[in-house]
């Protein structure tokens, strides 16, 4: 049975971390949509790209778990990589109402998780993923972005919680790329073991994360050196 109280509240928080990246957003000129972000190759235009077009996408797994079909979230990486493309090049003014709609549309059809679901396990490029547990994902995509659009906003911004989903997408990408054997902890007191989880790592929610996600080592703690690890 989907906890309902959890799903809305997940629901409302997705929402702010959706306002929020808009603000940013919309403090952009067309020339710093041109501008290099924080992911590798990516200008700004093309992270604000890649969140509108996952928002479309991700309503394909809300589609399985409710209908019973199972669906890929995209029919091949070249159609990932067309559809960024497609709303990088957009005009400023359209890109971002384009990111408002799929945003919105993706919130709209979450609602459709709060009935009786045929499928509650769902595969993300390989990863399992709980079908209650996709606004979480959203939010995850959402904040880690909201990062790398290297504004003066940071993911230490966030709300704890949104960190959380966002460590939980992280270290499921980190599993499924069989990463070197860790204990990974916060001051929160959140745990996750990856493999044997032989080294013992911590560092607050946002450092572990940008860590994870971004090879940021800054305020990670362990003993020796750090694991190398995957490329995400």
């Amino acid at each position: 049975m989907t906890n309902l109280e959890r799903l809305n509240s997940d629901l409302s928080r997705l929402a702010r971390e959706t306002d929020a990246f808009v603000s940013t957003a919309e403090s952009l000129a067309p020339d710093d949509l041109t501008s290099a972000s924080l992911c590798d190759g990516w200008d700004r235009a093309h992270v604000i790209g890649h969140v509108t077009s996952n928002a479309r996408a991700l309503v394909n797994l809300v589609d399985w778990a409710v209908t019973g079909q199972a669906r890929a979230v995209y029919p091949s990486p070249e159609a990932r990589e067309q559809d960024i493309e497609h709303y990088a090049r957009l005009p400023r003014e359209e890109l971002l109402r384009a990111f408002e709609e799929n945003s919105l549309y993706f919130a709209e059809q979450c609602e459709r998780l709060k009935g009786e679901l045929a499928v509650r396990e769902l595969d993300l490029h390989g990863k399992p993923v709980s079908a209650p547990a996709l606004p979480a994902l959203r939010i995850a995509e959402i904040v880690l972005h909201h990062h790398d659009l290297d504004t003066a906003w940071t993911v230490a911004q966030a709300d704890p919680e949104s960190l959380r989903d966002a460590l939980d997408a992280a270290v499921r990408t980190m599993r499924a790329k069989n990463a070197p054997g860790m204990t990974l902890r916060t001051g929160q007191r959140d745990e996750w073991v990856i493999g044997d989880g032989g080294q013992q790592i911590s560092a607050d929610r946002a450092g572990l994360l940008l860590w994870l996600a971004r090879g940021d080592e800054r305020g990670v703690e362990t003993r020796g050196k750090l694991p190398a690890l995957p490329a995400w």
